[in-house]
């Protein structure tokens, strides 16, 4: 097979960017999107907050004790979809070969464009300039013969870097980085590896296979094949969307019945107005509750048919919370969360008769398309008010 070549595009600090691109004075100094109570997490940044050890997922309270100066924003997850999409539609006026892996990051596979834009760093730096032409961000491209490797090239030099790994030195590249960057290993089998001597990439990839096998087990072959720079992987232009969610970290920790049924009726229907956006029905629905000591745990039960009726989602939420809460009457919930998977296109409704279809159904298009022209919380059902 012809050798490819692979570009992994990653916005750098893609939240916090378009928030001190969009506020002057926040720039240059450490901010955190999200996090905006006390209770709250980081969902993402700055390159200033990660000079203090603030990475996102901490928990707001450590992020202001390592940086007691840290300016906090709310998301605008509206705004970072649409500077998202005029990102990607650089991507794509590259080759049609992109794989999208978040809003802010993804593979592009530019082998059939060499002819038409030159080198893989030529396409790549002009993928950055047009980036930022557009968006006035930065974004960090690394180049290689496959995803493994520019992936792990476009971490190399940030922020605002370029680093083309060519076949023939990707061993010399990777072998002197530390085993963390390689995909799926981690803290646990990273302190494994320590203890065995094994530190490096080099190290990974010349170990017998027998010392690595109690290790990683049936996965021993694929992990050396790995830290030699080997992935098989095509870049993927249509990637399934695995799953749909909405939750919430609250402000005061929810101890009684109705209140976690009113929030979870809330999050339910921010979670299939986002599916019967995307023409999608979930297979299966999944609830996330996280205790007040922070003892997380998740349950889920099959959805036959699949479904992306808010009422029929938020009744199998509702069982799905009385399970959890009937073996864990006393507790307080810090997070809740719902979800679909197992997504599959939604079945099409009759669009002649509105008669034939469910009040149920109807009901949501309604506050879809209120919700569509006036914002999220235009609309909402009253079991979701609290009238306390």
């Amino acid at each position: 097979m012809d050798t490819r070549c692979v570009l992994h595009v990653d916005m750098d600090a893609f939240y916090a960017s378009v928030e001190q691109r969009d506020n002057p004075e926040l720039r240059g100094k450490p901010v955190a999107v999200g996090g905006t109570s006390n209770r709250g997490v980081v969902a993402a940044a700055s390159y200033e907050a990660r000079e203090f050890g603030v990475r996102s997922a901490m928990p707001i309270r450590e992020a202001l004790r390592r940086c007691p100066q840290l300016e906090r924003v709310r998301p605008r997850m509206n705004v970072y979809k649409e500077i998202s999409k005029q990102v990607f539609d650089v991507f794509r006026s590259f080759s049609p070969l992109v794989e999208g892996l978040s809003l802010d990051e993804a593979f592009i596979d530019v082998t059939d464009s060499l002819r038409l834009f030159g080198s893989g760093e030529c396409i790549a730096a002009a993928i950055k300039e047009q980036v930022f032409e557009t968006t006035g961000l930065c974004a960090s491209v690394g180049v290689a013969a496959n995803k493994l490797v520019a992936k792990i090239a476009s971490d190399l030099d940030k922020p605002d870097g370029l680093v083309v790994i060519p076949a023939d030195r990707v061993n010399a590249v990777l072998d002197p980085l530390p085993v963390s960057v390689i995909p799926g290993i981690g803290r646990e089998t990273l302190s494994r590896l320590s203890t065995a001597g094994i530190s490096t990439v080099g190290d990974l990839r010349t170990c017998p296979e027998n010392r690595l096998r109690p290790i990683f087990g049936r996965y021993t072959a694929k992990t050396i094949a790995r830290a030699s720079g080997i992935d098989e992987r095509p870049v993927q232009p249509d990637r399934e969307e695995k799953s749909i969610s909405a939750e919430e970290t609250f402000d005061r920790d929810l101890e009684h019945t109705a209140d976690m049924e009113r929030a979870l009726l809330a999050l339910t229907e921010r979670c299939t107005s986002r599916m019967r956006k995307a023409g999608l029905s979930a297979g299966t629905v999944h609830i996330k509750i996280r205790e007040s000591d922070f003892t997380t745990c998740t349950r889920q039960r099959a959805m036959r048919p699949p479904t992306n009726s808010t009422d029929v989602i938020y009744a199998a939420g509702r069982s799905l919370l009385a399970e959890w809460r009937a073996s864990n009457p006393s507790a307080r919930i810090r997070l809740l969360g719902i979800g679909g998977a197992k997504l599959v296109e939604a079945s099409q409704q009759d669009l002649f008769s509105a008669d034939s279809q469910p009040s149920s159904t109807r009901v949501d298009s309604t506050v879809d398309e209120i919700r569509q022209r006036f914002g999220d919380k235009a609309l909402g059902r009253a079991r979701t008010i609290d009238t306390s």
